[in-house]
């Protein structure tokens, strides 16, 4: 008996620590690092390999690195914030220290992978990308409401990485486009975020877009920054990248869908429900935009 209750004791621990560590590297932002990192490692691609492993998870590792770097960076603020205060290093389930060794293993980490098992420019894009979140963005969100407009390069930056790593050429006009998107996908991604959590920021002393325009005013840049997002993708029909028309004709419809949805959006009650609808509907946008890449090219090696 006292086996078995031991043996149940060990396995808490182990999903416990387990937990936290995902907690830490903010798990589902950076499996959505990786996901892009995987398309345009795929979309550079002329037949499917298992070499895309050694991209994703070094790039993989740099954003588990980042990400737990800027809980180190943030820390202090984070423990004004509702949204954040139950985090790991301000509920005190971690140390800062424990955080800052964590960051730089998961860097060194990835960043041997890249240097060994794909090419110098990959390894340079994920440093590049680790630099311009922590040392750019991060001091930047404390200064300006408008930091998430260079911020989002962050996040257009890991399908480059996975693009090169598959050999593309960076000045291809594809991955241009794709940049782009990912670029403009993020800004009004962020900015119904800042609406869900506008008060969080305010406590914690960022300077917050709310307080210098109008709500409808903000409105309006969402519709705008959401419509042109939308518009985006149809370029790589333009340029021929798609591969079928089943999926030329999904993306026309999800970018209308998408666009209609937010200049009806200009029109609506200005309400938590609204805002939290929209910042959803974004984002399976973006996933279906995903998608459809994905499955376009996959078949293509069939």
């Amino acid at each position: 008996m006292k086996q078995i209750n031991t043996n149940i004791a060990i396995s808490e621990v182990k999903e416990n620590f387990l937990s936290l560590i995902l907690e830490t590297v903010k798990f589902k932002i950076t499996l959505f690092v990786a996901l892009t990192t995987f398309l345009g490692y795929l979309l550079a691609s002329n037949a499917f390999s298992f070499d895309f492993i050694y991209s994703v998870s070094g790039i993989f590792l740099l954003a588990c690195g980042s990400a737990a770097l800027n809980q180190f960076q943030e820390r202090k603020f984070d423990a004004l914030m509702k949204r954040t205060m139950n985090r790991p290093i301000p509920s005190g389930k971690i140390s800062a220290t424990n955080v800052l060794l964590l960051s730089v293993v998961l860097l060194i980490s990835g960043s041997l992978i890249l240097f060994f098992y794909t090419n110098l420019l990959t390894l340079a894009i994920g440093i590049l990308t680790l630099i311009w979140y922590n040392y750019i963005y991060t001091p930047l969100k404390r200064v300006t409401s408008l930091a998430i407009i260079p911020g989002s390069v962050v996040g257009a930056l890991p399908p480059i990485a996975g693009w090169v790593a598959a050999g593309g050429n960076l000045f291809n006009v594809n991955i241009e486009i794709l940049f782009v998107y990912f670029f403009l996908w993020q800004i009004p991604h962020f900015w119904l975020l800042l609406l869900i959590y506008n008060n969080d920021y305010k406590n914690a002393g960022f300077p917050v877009l709310t307080d210098k325009i109008k709500n409808y005013s903000l409105k309006i840049l969402i519709t705008a920054g959401s419509v042109i997002t939308a518009v985006i993708p149809l370029l790589l029909i333009i340029t021929g990248f798609i591969n079928f028309e089943v999926s030329a004709v999904l993306m026309v419809a999800a970018s209308i869908a998408i666009s209609v949805y937010f200049i009806k959006f200009l029109n609506k009650d200005f309400n938590s429900k609204l805002i939290l609808n929209s910042f959803i509907l974004i984002n399976i946008f973006n996933l279906i935009v995903i998608s459809v890449l994905s499955l376009d090219k996959l078949i293509s090696f069939i």
